[in-house]
This record gives C-alpha cells, structure tokens and sequence, in this order.
C-alpha cells in the first residue's frame, strides 16, 4: 500500500484529482483523547498482610534459590560489587548464579521514581506514567499479520508502516508502540532502524526502543537523540522499552545488554517476567506473584545500578496454561488475579506498573477474541495499570498482528476512557433539575437537561450496529469484522503523516544507510 492511494479505484487519474484527494485528507484533524487519568480507586483485593507474606517469600527465594545471570561478566561483576554472593557454574562457565542477601534489592529499588513523563515528538501527546494514570500501547512482537482480505501472512515493512499509522490515528491509543509485527522482508540485524525510522516518520507519539541487542537500543538512543536532541534525552524519557526476564529466574545477556544500554541513557525499561503459569512458574497464582516478584526486583534494582534515578516500571506478562495441550490461555481468572496482586506489590515498591491488554488465544477476530480480551482489559483498568502493552491488535496468543483486531480494540478502549472518568457530581451530573422538571409519569426525551446533555450524555461505539434489524439488513448485514475492515482501509486512504523537521529526516536516513553498511544480512 502507498500513502496516497491505498484501497483507490484502478483507472487513469488526472493530477488535480490527485491534489484535491490529498487537500482533503490534509484537512482531516487527527483528534487524541489523552492518556487516562483514572479518578477511582484501583482494585485491591488482598491485604497487607498477604502482601507482606508474598514479599517475605520473594527475598527467600533470593537469598537461597537466587537468579542466574547467563553470558553478561560485566552484570555479574556489578553484582558482586554490589554486596550480592556470586558464584560462577561448574559446568557453563557463562552462567552465574547470584544470592542476594535480604533488603539488598530492595534498598537500591529506592532511587526509581514512583512517575515519570515520557515526552513525545509533538508535546502535546507526551505521556505520565505511573501515579493514577493508564497509557494504552498496541500490540508488540508478532511476525504475522492477519486480516479479512488476506488471511494470515507473514509481516513486511508495508505492514509496519501501515500499523503505525492506524495507531497514530487512533484516539484511544496514547503510545506508538515498539515493534508492532517483525517485518520479515528486511534481514534481522537491520530492520531495528526501518522500525525505529517509521515511529518517528509516521507517529508523533511517544514510541519504544529497539531491545534484541545492546548495539540496536544503541542505535535506537542516537536515533531519539537527533529528534530530541543529546542532551534533552539524557535527563529526559524519550523512550519506554521492554525487557524481559527469562523465566524462570534467569537474565540473558541479550536482555541484560538492552538493559544496560538504555537505563545508563537515562531511559525507561519495563521489567517484565515472561509467565506462563504451570510451565514458567508454579500452577498456584500465590506461588506465581512469588516469583515474579523476585524476578522483576532483581531486574528492577539492576537498572539502578547502571544509573540512580532511571525510570524503571515493574512489569509482568501472565497467562494460564492449558494442562491438556500446554498451549497459553487468555482472559482467565487466574492471571487477573496475578496482575490484581502484582499491581499492587509494584504500589507497595513505588514505581509503575505494567501489565494487561487485549489479550486472546482466537486465530480470528471473533466472538472468543472478544471475550477474551474483554476478561483482560477489565482488570487492566480497575487493577491500575499504568503502562499498557498489547492494548489492541493481538491475535493467536501474540503470535499475529490483526488489522480488523486492532481497529475493534481501539474502539473498546475508548469505552475503558469513557468508564475510568468516573461519576459526575457536579450540579449538572445530579440532574436536580431535570427531575424537578419532569415529575412523576412523564420522560425525559424532550426536558432541557436531555437536550442540553444528548449529544455526549453516553458512550457511543464507531463500529457496533444499534440500528434495527430491518436496518442492518438494508445496510448490506455487515458484521463488526467487515465493518472494522472498511475503517482501517479509510483511516489508511486517509492518513497525512504529522510534520517532522527535514533536516531531522535526512539525518535520520543517513544514519540509518551508513548503519546498514556496516550492518549483516545473515545475524539473529
């Protein structure tokens, strides 16, 4: 698809025709709703006291099973360093396995900020994170793309480009995102750079960095800083990324290079547990909570000895498992008990947490794909999560990218918007008025307070069919799918890319062509 005539008739077009197209699409305002500001109180179901037990088993786990470091010598030596009991395996000589004595990790945690701002390239769009405020994220990592025209493919560059301009174009949607589908077109050890490139070209909101090597999160920082400037970004957030733990209980050098690369930039990484409960960490959600627990707090304290004061968020990605197929459940009870439990140990720690999403197991965007996600997004809103990733367009248990997935997320989401304003008790939102007025046996349809409220009185979907059978049947029997297929082609026919400096783009397309010079076509 190109930018201007994605999803247009064939046939011969004239160049006026052409000009008043893109007149048009230039005059369509992109119009975002902000991140939330959540005015009720998150969802606390346990108590101090479970609390406390889940962190006093979290320090025993660290100071007698403790957490392997693999393949990272300078980690290791900071550890030691750090006052941490390291001792080196008998048969992997890049493998460590390091204690921790009780109230280490915990008194380095103390320097993270409890919020942090991550600013984006157009101000207006920069986001809070932490406190009582939720940033929604689309979906992160999937190398297919699934969507009602093609079925499921793997992913390109086009792909990429059209998602971060879905996103960009979605209200609901507060952050671009980080790697949105792999595109597979490009060799591996280079598409790090198309992707960052097309965040900041198409998007103007804030984006994530690249996190499969240390020299690509590098790459990402120099890329950040010819937006934002060296110095800006050094004692600012331009970036919050993810990086995860290998559960259980082991950080890779691959993770740990990322790490170190962007908390010593002075940027956000989200430390994430990757659980699937029953083969990742214990079937019970307590024992669950334990453990990511000691795992995110060791990543969590690791930030802070590359460089006090970096923005860290304690981050957990839990699902159940199937124990007849071993395959990943989604929107169970389970896991919103474990994220419930984790947001609040990540209160109790004082720093934001991540967590939740549309998450589903559905190949299709169907009805368990809705259920699904719904069962996951409810707890994300009332548990307080602060940094949501996998908002919208996950399919296949993270494995595809949905295009009519993302589109009936997006949707969803500004629902979730409309729910966490709460209850309005101003003199309007009693409506004394209004009951004074209509009395006893009458309506309301046509008193003042309707007609002065109508218009933005209740939440209202762009995609869901209320019209009546007879309707719908005039209307073509368009299901949600079909309709959501139509809106993302729109949004795409019409997309205006936000403005961005040329002496920032070609710097950033020089950069990127003298990296992959240097770069391989052949490395993972």
């Amino acid at each position: 698809m190109t930018e201007d005539v994605q999803h247009a008739p064939t046939g011969r077009r004239t160049r006026g025709g052409a000009d008043a197209r893109r007149a048009l699409r230039g005059s369509i305002e992109v119009k975002q709703a902000g991140y939330i500001r959540r005015k009720m109180k998150p969802y606390e179901p346990f108590s101090d006291e479970q609390l406390e037990l889940i962190e006093h088993n979290a320090e025993t786990v660290l100071q007698e099973t403790g957490i392997d470091f693999y393949d990272d010598v300078e980690a290791v030596q900071m550890w030691r360093d750090a006052g941490a009991d390291v001792k080196a395996s008998d048969t992997d000589p890049l493998r460590s396995r390091i204690r921790f004595p009780r109230g280490l990790v915990r008194s380095l945690i103390k320097t993270a900020p409890r919020e942090y701002v991550q600013y984006a390239r157009n101000p207006a769009n920069n986001v809070v994170i932490g406190g009582n405020n939720t940033v929604f994220a689309p979906v992160y990592g999937p190398p297919f793309i699934r969507n009602l025209d093609e079925g499921r493919r793997y992913a390109t560059i086009e792909d990429f480009r059209n998602f971060a301009k879905l996103v960009y174009m979605s209200p609901s949607l507060h952050h671009a995102g980080g790697t949105l589908c792999e595109p597979v077109d490009i060799p591996v050890a280079k598409r790090h750079l198309d992707m960052i490139y097309s965040h900041i070209k198409y998007s103007d909101k804030p984006f994530m960095a690249s996190v499969t090597a240390g020299e690509r999160s590098d790459d990402s920082v120099k890329m950040a800083e010819m937006v934002f400037g060296k110095d800006f970004v050094d004692q600012n957030c331009v970036m919050t990324s993810l990086i995860n733990a290998n559960s259980p209980m082991v950080w890779d050098g691959v993770m740990l290079g990322a790490l170190k690369v962007l908390a010593r930039a002075n940027q956000a990484c989200v430390i994430s547990p990757f659980i699937v409960a029953g083969a990742m960490s214990p079937v019970t959600s307590v024992g669950t909570l334990t453990q990511i627990l000691a795992e995110a707090s060791v990543g969590i304290a690791f930030t802070q000895l590359c460089r006090p004061g970096a923005p860290v968020v304690f981050g957990t990605f839990a699902s159940s498992m199937s124990m007849q197929s071993g395959a990943p459940t989604f929107g169970t009870p389970e896991p919103a008990l474990v994220l419930f439990g984790a947001a609040q140990l990540a209160r109790r720690m004082g720093v934001p947490f991540r967590s939740g999403g549309a998450l589903c197991g559905s190949k299709v965007p169907d009805a368990q794909a809705a259920y699904e996600s719904a069962n996951t997004l409810w707890p994300t809103l009332m548990g307080g999560v602060n940094f949501c990733l996998h908002s919208a367009g996950w399919l296949e248990g993270g494995l595809s990218s949905g295009y009519e997935k993302l589109i009936m997320d997006a949707d969803q989401l500004t629902m979730f918007q409309a729910f966490a304003e709460g209850l309005d008790f101003s003199e309007n939102g009693q409506a004394m008025d209004a009951i004074r007025e209509v009395g006893p046996g009458a309506h309301y349809l046509g008193c003042n307070h309707t007609q002065k409220n109508f218009e933005n009185a209740f939440w209202r979907s762009s995609l869901a069919d209320n019209n009546s059978f007879e309707q719908w049947q005039e209307d073509g029997q368009k299901d949600i799918v079909v309709r959501a297929n139509a809106k993302w082609k729109q949004m795409l026919n019409d997309y205006v890319a936000p403005p961005l400096d040329e002496g920032i783009d070609e710097q950033l397309q020089a950069f990127m062509a003298k990296r992959k010079e240097v770069l391989p076509d052949n490395v993972s």
